[in-house]
This record gives C-alpha cells, sequence and structure tokens, in this order.
C-alpha cells in the first residue's frame, strides 16, 4: 500500500509541474509587480476557458498531493 501511495505521489508530482508549464504566463503581473501596479487595481478580470481550466486542474492536483502526502505520513508512523 506504501508503495502505491508513493507512486501515485510521484506521478502527481509530475503532473502539477506538468500543470503549472502548461499555463499561460501573465506578463502584465509581472511588470505590475515592480511598478507597484496601481494602473492594474480595478483590471481584474475572471480568468476563462483554457486558462480557468488549468487553474481548477492545478488546485486539484494540489490537493491530491497534500492528501497523498498525508497517507504516506500516516502510513508510515503506524
Amino acid at each position: 500500500m506504501q508503495s502505491l501511495l508513493t507512486n501515485l505521489l510521484i506521478l502527481d508530482s509530475i503532473l502539477i509541474v506538468i500543470a503549472v508549464l502548461m499555463q499561460p504566463s501573465k506578463q502584465q503581473d509581472a511588470l505590475s509587480a515592480l511598478s507597484g501596479g496601481a494602473t492594474d487595481l480595478f483590471g481584474k478580470s475572471k480568468s476563462r476557458g483554457f486558462e480557468a481550466f488549468m487553474e481548477k486542474v492545478t488546485v486539484v492536483l494540489g490537493v491530491a498531493f497534500f492528501g497523498l502526502s498525508i497517507a504516506l505520513m500516516y502510513l508510515s508512523s503506524h
């Protein structure tokens, strides 16, 4: 059981890296971080389409990562 969870954790880690790399870059956000970002105060818009899907995938994979980590920790302590 422990080796199965370890393999799932490794697979989840690889999928998280791929999901983060597939997300579209936000060049404007990096620029506003350097300049103070006052011009973008009310310009926040909700992400749509592919960007929203990738954000959800990343969140689900992150939750799965922590769940698998906690389960592995519990199994290794008993």
